[in-house]
């Protein structure tokens, strides 16, 4: 986590008076950090989702119910934060309408969802050696959101 994310995550829990969690990660958004990131703090975006293939390449665990993460900015500034209040691992083809439109994006659709996100993935997937495949496993995550920077 970098010291902006850092400095506040600690003046948050500073601010409130409550005990720090341990557990916080800092991130962007994949495909356009500034813009989803304000889709969140509008209220708009309450979810989001990536491929299970990209947390095994990283070895990155998967988020849990509970976890806090910082949202940055493209240029990794802290913008928000959000706690995790949900999460399943699907294949993307059972990705249910409602999930798609709680992530906020473009015209609000399920069509929108899934055309941009097997875009994005096909793209992001090839770089790694990997083929999109319409059932691949997602990680859908529910989220609140905890402050606005």
């Amino acid at each position: 986590m970098n010291p902006n994310a850092k400095r506040y995550w600690h003046e948050f829990w500073e601010k409130k008076g409550a005990e720090m969690p341990k557990s916080v990660s800092a991130w962007q958004f994949g495909s356009d950090p500034d813009q989803l990131a304000q889709l969140v703090i509008a209220g708009i975006k309450t979810a989001t989702c990536s491929g299970h293939v990209f947390y095994e390449q990283e070895n990155e665990p998967l988020p849990s119910v509970g976890d806090y993460s910082i949202i940055l900015s493209s240029a990794d500034m802290p913008v928000a934060m959000i706690q995790t209040v949900k999460v399943e691992v699907l294949p993307m083809n059972e990705v249910s309408e409602e999930f798609a439109i709680a992530e906020g994006e473009g015209n609000g659709t399920y069509t929108y969802w899934w055309d941009a996100h097997e875009s994005w993935f096909k793209e992001e997937l090839g770089k790694i050696g990997h083929t999109f495949q319409e059932d691949m496993l997602l990680v859908c995550e529910r989220f609140e959101l905890i402050d606005v920077k």
